[in-house]
């Protein structure tokens, strides 16, 4: 097996678990082409990529084989590489293929912090859930969570509790 045949199982297997990797859809090779640089915008465009891949492909289907991507290789190559003889060219953007596989540029990355160290960091608690816990980050435990009733019989907010008795 060749490099570019290589290359191209392993675009045909990006992003389908089901991909024997024989068949290549539109989406992977538009990707291939991209990252492999031989879509540039401006010789070689999106559409481009679309019409020849529409083109080689059988009528009905929505897969392309090896064969048929090596004819749709040919077909773009005249535009990539303008000047060249289309043997140059074509050898041209073989060796821009050869040996690459898809990246992951621009893929979502996942958070460092686990989930339960992000929801259980208590410093970034708000509101009533704050007043739970003291600032190291210890629960209260129940004076935490309910409001403790004062029964010396004073008023809440009253500053000289406990005077009674010594005034009488």
């Amino acid at each position: 097996m060749s490099e570019l045949e290589k290359a191209f199982r392993k675009f045909a297997m990006y992003g389908d678990t089901a991909a024997t990797g024989n068949d290549m859809t539109g989406k992977n090779f538009s990707k291939m082409l991209k990252d492999c640089g031989v879509m540039d915008g401006k010789g070689v465009t999106s559409t481009d990529v679309d019409i020849v891949f529409n083109k080689v492909k059988t009528k009905g289907a929505r897969t392309i084989n090896f064969a048929e991507f090596q004819q749709a290789v040919k077909e773009l190559c005249g535009k990539r590489f303008k000047g060249k003889s289309p043997e140059e060219a074509l050898q041209a953007v073989y060796a821009l293929m050869e040996g690459k596989e898809p990246a992951n540029v621009g893929v979502t990355k996942t958070t460092t912090a686990g989930g339960v160290d992000r929801l259980t960091d208590t410093s970034k608690y708000t509101g009533s859930h704050k007043e739970r816990f003291d600032e190291s980050g210890k629960g209260k435990g129940l004076a935490g969570r309910e409001d403790l009733t004062d029964s010396s019989g004073y008023v809440g907010a009253y500053k000289g509790s406990g005077t009674y008795d010594k005034k009488h």
